[in-house]
């Protein structure tokens, strides 16, 4: 495998790329060494076939508004990897949607899917649109259109979307209607689905619960636990607010919560109250959290800033690719954090990363800590398939159980001379393993 070759390679096909270029990169170069060691992974180019999706679906979505107007916007679906399952992955609706944050997305979730051990391959998919301010009625139009066309393209046994920034259990209620309108039929084609009509158990909280459970089991390793624990948290939808549930729930101490508009600091801790308010705010749709300083006493907010100047033992990406940056890390360093989990999808920059494993510092990735999510859907799935739904607490036990399993695989593979643990590296490979011997077996398809 010759890394400089397939990146430059990589970045003629696809100008302007950054976002995949930046995650194909960090994955290539940790499992470089472990390619070369098996020269069955050279063979037939597969390196030069996992970094290239399999399909990549864009159409035109219009739509009308509530003044009678006519709006367009753009839809995608990449369809990355189906080596050991049907297409997996959630969609996004937000302004900064485009095909290259949708293919790094897709090529992480590969990955991501692979390390959850469940019959999952790797997809997602999404719109430039931005729900934020619009109607009830708006939104539904919107979906309606979207999946108009995306219903060509998707299938129970084919491609299986789930939510993510900006799809809800309201989008994915619209959008499965439609589906189901359009083709005659019910059934588990999306996850996170409400639970009047197939959903799951703690779905909303499962990429929080799951991420928590992950760093729970990186401070085993230090012979050390959550409990009195003081942790800081970005963003504040269904990904923050199950971390700051289930941190709660294991004794540690939630600091910070944070939005587009800046942060706030809990300094006594979040509260029940307050992690109750998160949902309010974010059904808002105004996308700020200004509010809680507002609502509660002692939560004072922060304009324009990121949580990562304050002082905390735990800090967890929560929000969105890249919001936390190599001055971001030297900061937390400096301030004596000791582990960093990331809950978002390549929440830290490579300037990051690299910070954190010059000094040290137990750094979670992104593709391991949130797969929670995507396991829960993989759940849910099973449950639809079986017409049944198992109790909350055996959902909360088969997602611990997943976790544990993805920390064992990544410290399998991770584990370096020294002692030191490279979740990335770890996470990396044991993804890598599977898709790529399916692969192999498949032929050249």
């Amino acid at each position: 495998m010759n890394l400089n070759k397939i990146m430059t390679d990589l970045e003629a096909k696809n100008p302007g790329q950054v976002e995949f270029l930046q995650a194909a990169k960090e994955v290539l170069e940790t499992i470089e060494e472990f390619v070369n060691e098996n020269p069955i992974y050279n063979e037939n180019a597969l390196i030069e076939r996992i970094v290239e999706p399999e399909r990549a679906i864009t159409f035109r979505v219009p739509w009308i508004d509530d003044n009678g107007k006519v709006q367009v916007n753009r839809g995608y679906r990449v369809e990355f990897n189906s080596a050991i399952g049907p297409y997996k992955g959630g969609l996004r609706f937000h302004p900064s949607v485009n095909l290259s944050i949708l293919k790094f997305l897709g090529f992480e979730q590969t990955f991501k899917n692979s390390l959850t051990t469940l019959p999952m391959g790797g997809g997602k998919g999404g719109s430039d649109f931005d729900p934020k301010g619009k109607s009830d009625m708006e939104v539904m139009r919107f979906c309606q259109s979207f999946m108009s066309e995306l219903f060509r393209h998707i299938g129970p046994n084919t491609d299986v979307p789930a939510g993510d920034i900006g799809v809800g259990g309201r989008e994915i209620g619209y959008l499965f209607g439609m589906y189901k309108k359009l083709r005659n039929e019910f059934t588990g084609v999306l996850t996170g689905k409400g639970m009047p009509f197939g959903g799951s158990l703690i779905r909303p909280e499962a990429t929080g619960f799951g991420g928590i459970y992950f760093a729970a089991e990186m401070l085993a390793t230090k012979g050390d636990t959550l409990k009195g624990k003081t942790a800081a948290l970005s963003g504040f939808g269904n990904v923050s607010w199950g971390a700051a549930l289930k941190l709660k729930e294991l004794g540690a101490k939630v600091v910070t919560i944070s939005g587009p508009d800046g942060y706030v600091l809990i300094e006594d801790g979040i509260t029940d109250e307050m992690i109750n308010y998160m949902l309010e705010l974010r059904a808002s749709n105004n996308d700020i959290v200004s509010p809680m300083a507002k609502e509660f006493k002692g939560v004072k907010f922060v304009e324009g800033k990121r949580p990562w100047e304050v002082k905390c033992d735990l800090a967890f990406p929560c929000a969105i690719q890249n919001e936390l940056n190599g001055k971001d890390a030297e900061l937390l360093v400096k301030n004596g954090v000791k582990y960093v989990a990331e809950i978002s999808n390549m929440g830290s920059t490579p300037e990051a990363i690299e910070v954190f494993h010059k000094n040290k510092i137990l750094f979670g990735p992104g593709k391991a800590v949130n797969a929670g999510g995507v396991a829960v859907s993989g759940l849910e799935m099973s449950q639809n398939s079986m017409r049944y739904n198992w109790t909350m607490k055996e959902v909360d036990e088969k997602l611990h159980q997943i976790m544990i399993n993805i920390h064992e695989s990544a410290v399998k593979y991770g584990t370096e001379k020294d002692g030191y643990i490279n979740y990335v590296k770890g996470a990396n490979i044991a993804g890598f393993i599977k898709v790529a011997d399916a692969m192999i077996a498949q032929g050249i398809v």
